[in-house]
């Protein structure tokens, strides 16, 4: 298990260890009998979530699930011989985002904001504390409606449509739903004034984003990375920061706990929360 950045086995007497040699060694029969468990004896139910890897419990708490994959033309149909399980914990920390969040705001208007983070940096809890924040609104700016596309579930943490995480009174939630579909969805049906999706990447979400922008939506988004750098090498990602759809960009980094935010920069590259830094030419 990884608790706090670093990796704990659990021994055989219930115990946490350091030592890989202490660890319980699981079985077949342990793994299934988990699998009927957290699925409430009723497996076939979550049929379109193990499609995607997993399966989210009461509490908003997700099962990453492995094994055999059953794919046709269409695309993944089912999984079967599941061997491996990935239980994370859904949590979240109620005002991480106070320091960025005059950041991304101007005469209380919010900015299209990219949040730069490896894994494990804390880009989704510092995203969920965002949407909560603009949804209930604040002194910084008056609540606005927030659009969410959870494709995977872990914005909002939804168990059976209703959000486990606290996204704000004037938040809509589309869980499970592909995100470039999804912006769509929400522009057509919602109204959104702030439409959030975590980790784009493909094409098709960048397309998205675009019509979403020119509808007149702000975009808090997420994506893996490491530096400004490191997106603009990246073939998709390169055209958004040449063309500077983005207003503000936040890159993470993992000192301090979850959502530590390392450099805030502007659409031309100037970092803003250390004053006299010059700007690269994106």
């Amino acid at each position: 298990m990884i608790h706090n950045n670093h990796e704990f086995y659990i021994a055989s007497d219930g115990q946490l260890s350091k030592r890989a040699g202490d660890s319980f060694r699981v079985s077949r029969k342990d793994i299934k009998e988990t699998l009927e468990y957290i699925s409430e004896y009723s497996l076939y139910a979550f049929e379109e979530e193990i499609k995607q890897g997993f399966i989210t419990i009461q509490g908003g708490h997700r099962i990453g699930i492995a094994g055999k994959v059953v794919a046709d033309p269409k695309g993944i149909r089912s999984m079967k011989f599941i061997s491996f399980v990935n239980v994370r914990l859904s949590h979240q920390i109620l005002g991480c985002a106070n320091k960025v969040l005059p950041y991304l705001l101007d005469q209380g208007k919010v900015l299209h904001t990219l949040l730069i983070s490896a894994p494990r940096c804390g880009k989704t809890t510092l995203l969920r504390d965002i949407i909560r924040q603009l949804s209930n609104g604040s002194n910084l700016c008056p609540g606005v409606t927030v659009g969410v596309v959870d494709e995977r579930s872990e914005i909002g943490a939804c168990y059976q449509g209703v959000p486990q995480n606290d996204l704000g009174i004037r938040t809509d939630v589309l869980d499970c739903c592909p995100k470039a579909l999804g912006m769509m969805m929400l522009i057509r049906t919602m109204s959104p004034q702030v439409i959030a999706v975590d980790e784009i990447g493909s094409w098709q979400e960048l397309e998205a984003i675009e019509y979403a922008m020119n509808c007149g939506c702000r975009l808090i988004a997420t994506v893996h990375g490491t530096s400004m750098d490191d997106i603009r090498q990246k073939p998709v990602l390169k055209k958004m920061v040449q063309d500077r759809w983005f207003e503000r960009y936040v890159i993470l980094n993992s000192q301090g706990g979850p959502g530590n935010v390392g450099q805030i920069y502007d659409s031309r590259g100037a970092r803003l929360d250390r004053p006299g830094r010059e700007a690269y030419d994106g």
